[in-house]
């Protein structure tokens, strides 16, 4: 007969290692009873006179451990993994057997695993090794949650095909989604994950995880018991992320996350430290929870303690900054009301990477290792002496800088922009530009450029930088079709923002297209049955590879046919086209500051007239040309994300110049309609005028009402009686376009509270004429309203945006009702904008950036400056959403509604609700 050594299986549970000795430990008694019965027996190996204590096994020799059972693994490695070798001394029972079983189990993919005696001859013996192994997961299904988060958890946990299905996995995945929907507000969450074996599969099981989340648990209440020096309503304040149920709240919810819960608690504390009482503190608090209501109770038993003040502060260990300095930073004087928050942010804050701190002060200057403390060492009465003790250490300066994550992007694009330089001293604040400057580039996820601080040697002082970076797509594809001035328009953009131009010729760099070097190409087609648009443009963000000058160039032609906006006929005999190039360099600065840019620019247009007459220009025949120089400063320091700012700001003037034609091409524009050439002259056959008497061709003419009728009178050669033909002196005045065009626009990023941003944002522009008599020019002017984008202008004309008005209709109107162009807009040549936004992120992932908006705008234009009045606006207020991704650029839809009435609105009514669509516009 067999020797049973060990009976029943070994259970494998990962979490609980030490089991597995406990459960040995049973076994040997199991095996110490069987063996004692056994001993009471005839047995050929044992004598039945002999009783063999279980501690003084017999010892073999191992011939041969043989593995029984369904199995998928080779029986060798089995054997091997258990420790046993053939020829080994092993003791029955004894630790070897225990050991095999142990080393077995940690390998966590046996069911079972038992050892049996097969036979013994002489001082050999014979094992067989039994085991079952774990089940493996064939699939995985969810109930009682989206499709859209099953792919998520499946990923989370780990769930993948053939994963063993042991009880560890079942827990640690159980354990996971309850405690994630808790986090959410579910705080009933309950899972249940049952098992199926695989009809088809062997040894494969088929998990079920039933998820029942409940309903929502949110906070009922939140009260305070012991405060009389901060009301409820200020401690609930200070609670940032516990809020109880408010209707009124829209951007924080009222449920209860246990892990926040505990900060918001730290949180109170703070706020009664910020009012000096440093010995607040919480005796006890209790969350209860209202079946009924399926909802929860807090209740915070606080006991403030007395109010101090702060004492004598005094600074300990500074050699490099006087106290005069250190107490300027600080900020903080004798007598003031104790704030130990204050004292902590003047000393390091946290929660901004450029503040205005001691320790910042410090690091910014070379001093890694320095170390800023606050010690309490007096307490009298209610006033408390600091001294700041302060570390120094030696300086420290960049080893090595390295940058890892660029898939795509050539290092030299990356390296070029980096402000921490191997050899300089180490400063913070280079290293925090360093990162803004990374994630204006465009190429990375802002949101992932992460500098970590390796081989940090404070007797060397030395210290390596690697900023880990993570690419997303630069490329952008604009694909649009739609109804609109009587057509359809269909536009096709493509926009490569990290160019290579110098690996165009190698077959190699087609990835699909060579890419690395940061510059940019932009195609753009757009056309209808009436119009094309083709533009082309290409920057260089470092010509040269030297210094941080960007080269820019652009050409674009635009022709555009007349078009009968009610029978939608399009006559291509009459065309309007227009030719434009521009090439420009902007210049990063020194001074004042490396914010600072310099750009200038110059561009031409051709504008050609073939017998276009409407109502846009006075003349249909002819061609007008603008020659014109721009520069501008500019300053911006906002960050770090380009989509998203949450801090900074943005200011730029510019101004676009002619040059002064009329000082010296000799023409008196105030006496071109008395001069014979710009008098109107009849062409047509000859005929009789409105007075009867004959008229000409050629003959000079006026324009007379004689007996109810109008028309034409000739006045023969008397050009002077003749009218002024206006097509003629206006085409005379814009053959070349004279003006001047200033614009200003300040922009800010502040973050409020939490991720909550406000923007603020003001904008003016101006359009002046050197000579007076020449006048203002039609083109350049600006035009207010609506969403702000513009898809084609055949004018030159700046499309402004200001929600809740229909696009265009804030831009200045003839209003002589005697002028045959009445009602017609002619453009502003002064405009001011006012507008304010309240951004929240919703996330902020490289695949797609989306964030919700609300704003009040208020802006207004005027056809001449003295008509300028910069409080009479127009105002709205709204709300909106933006989505950026990578391949589209950005995308969005506002709901605004107008205050105001529109300019020559007889009603005087407010305008009302408008929808604007935004596509890459207006960031």
């Amino acid at each position: 007969m067999r020797l049973l050594l060990v009976i029943k299986k070994e259970n494998v549970d990962l979490e609980k290692p030490v089991n597995k000795l406990n459960n040995f430990l049973v076994l040997q008694k199991r095996i110490q009873i069987v063996l004692t019965l056994l001993l009471l027996g005839s047995f050929s190996q044992i004598k039945a006179q002999e009783r063999v204590p279980f501690d003084q096994g017999k010892k073999y020799i191992l011939a041969k451990v043989s593995v029984v059972g369904k199995i998928s693994f080779n029986e060798q490695t089995v054997v091997t993994f258990s420790g046993l070798q053939k020829g080994q001394e092993i003791t029955v029972p004894g630790e070897e057997i225990s050991g095999a079983i142990k080393k077995l189990g940690k390998l966590g993919l046996f069911d079972e695993i038992s050892f049996y005696v097969n036979k013994i001859d002489n001082d050999s013996i014979y094992l067989d090794l039994n085991i079952v192994e774990l089940p493996k997961l064939n699939e995985v299904k969810f109930v009682g949650i989206k499709k859209s988060k099953v792919e998520g958890l499946i990923k989370d946990n780990n769930l993948t095909k053939n994963k063993i299905v042991n009880e560890n996995l079942i827990t640690t995945t159980k354990n996971y989604i309850e405690n994630k929907y808790k986090k959410e507000g579910f705080y009933n969450t309950k899972v249940t994950i049952t098992n199926t074996p695989d009809s088809i599969a062997g040894n494969q099981v088929n998990m079920l995880v039933r998820v029942d989340k409940g309903d929502k648990v949110k906070i009922s209440s939140i009260d305070f018991i012991g405060n009389k020096q901060l009301t409820d309503s200020q401690l609930r304040g200070a609670m940032k992320d516990t809020k109880q149920k408010n209707v009124f709240r829209v951007l924080k919810a009222s449920k209860f996350i246990p892990e926040k819960y505990k900060t918001d608690l730290e949180k109170v504390i703070a706020a009664y430290k910020e009012k000096g009482y440093r010995d607040a503190r919480i005796i006890y608090d209790s969350v209860t929870y209202n079946k009924e209501k399926n909802m929860l109770d807090i209740k915070i038993n606080m006991e403030e303690g007395n109010k101090y003040y702060f004492g004598n502060i005094k600074f300990i260990g500074n050699t490099v900054y006087s106290d005069q300095l250190l107490n300027r930073y600080l900020g903080i004087k004798k007598g003031e009301t104790y704030n130990g928050v204050l004292l902590e942010k003047r000393i390091a804050d946290n929660t901004k990477p450029d503040a205005d701190d001691i320790t910042n002060l410090y690091q910014n200057n070379g001093y890694l290792f320095s170390k800023i403390n606050s010690v309490e060492v007096k307490t009298a009465n209610d006033t408390i002496d600091f001294e700041i003790r302060v570390t120094e250490g030696p300086i420290a300066y960049f080893n090595k800088i390295y940058v890892t994550g660029n898939d795509k992007t050539n290092d030299r694009v990356i390296y070029r922009e980096l402000r921490t330089k191997p050899g300089e001293k180490y400063s913070k604040e280079q290293l925090v530009r360093t990162i803004r400057e990374i994630g204006q580039l465009g190429f990375f996820d802002p949101e992932a450029i992460k500098p970590e601080f390796r081989n940090v040697d404070a007797g060397a002082g030395t210290v390596d930088i690697e900023y880990q970076v993570v690419e997303k797509g630069s490329s952008q594809v604009e694909l649009q079709g739609g109804y609109g001035g009587g057509g359809f328009i269909g536009t096709l953009g493509l926009s490569f923002n990290n160019f290579s131009a110098r690996n165009m010729f190698k077959k190699e760099a087609y990835k699909p297209l060579p890419m690395g070097d940061g510059q940019k190409v932009a195609l753009r087609l757009q056309g209808s049955t009436y119009f094309q648009t083709y533009s082309l443009s290409f920057s260089e963000p470092w010509f040269g590879g030297k210094k941080p000058v960007q080269f820019s160039s652009s050409i674009s032609y635009s022709k555009q046919y007349l078009n009968n906006y009610v029978t939608r006929d399009v006559d291509k005999s009459k065309s309007f086209n227009i030719f434009t190039v521009q090439v420009g360099l902007a210049k990063r600065l020194t001074v004042p500051d490396d914010y600072f840019v310099l750009s200038q620019s110059v561009s031409y247009q051709h504008y050609d007239l073939n017998n276009y007459n409407t109502g846009l220009f006075t003349f249909g025949n002819g061609a007008s040309r603008n020659f014109a120089y721009t520069i501008g400063l500019s300053r911006s320091n906002k960050g770090v994300n380009p989509i998203f700012p949450t801090y900074g700001s943005e200011f730029s003037i510019s101004a676009k110049v002619t040059p002064p034609y009329s000082l010296f091409n000799g023409i008196d524009y105030a006496d071109l309609q008395n001069q014979k050439e710009y008098k109107t002259q009849y062409t047509g056959a000859p005929m009789s005028g409105v007075d009867g008497q004959p008229l000409n061709t050629g003959d000079f003419v006026k324009t007379e009402t004689i007996g109810g009728q109008s028309g034409y009178v000739s006045v023969g050669s008397d050009y002077a009686s003749a009218d002024t033909d206006i097509a003629k002196v206006d085409q005379k005045k814009y053959n070349w376009l004279e003006y001047y065009k200033v614009k200003f626009k300040a922009d800010w990023y502040t973050k409020v509270y939490g991720k909550l941003v406000l923007r603020t944002l003001t904008e003016f522009g101006f359009l002046g004429a050197y000579d007076q008599a020449r006048g203002v020019v039609p083109f350049e002017r600006f035009y207010l309203g609506g969403d702000g984008m513009a898809n084609y202008s055949m004018d030159g004309r700046e499309t402004i945006q200001l929600r809740g008005y229909p696009n265009n209709s804030l831009t200045p109107i003839i209003e002589d009702r005697k002028d045959p162009r009445y009602g017609q807009q002619i453009g502003a040549t002064i405009y001011n904008k006012f507008s304010m936004e309240l951004r929240y992120p919703i996330t902020l992932k490289s695949s797609a950036s989306i964030y919700a908006l609300t704003f009040l705008e208020a802006g207004s234009s005027y056809p001449t400056f003295k008509d300028y009045n910069p409080f009479d606006l127009s105002r709205s207020a709204g709300l909106g959403l933006r989505v950026f991704m990578p391949a589209f650029g950005l995308l969005g839809i506002d709901f605004g509604y107008g205050f105001d009435a529109l300019p020559g609105s007889v009603t005087n009514k407010a305008n009302g609700w408008e929808t604007h669509f935004i596509i890459g516009q207006q960031f």
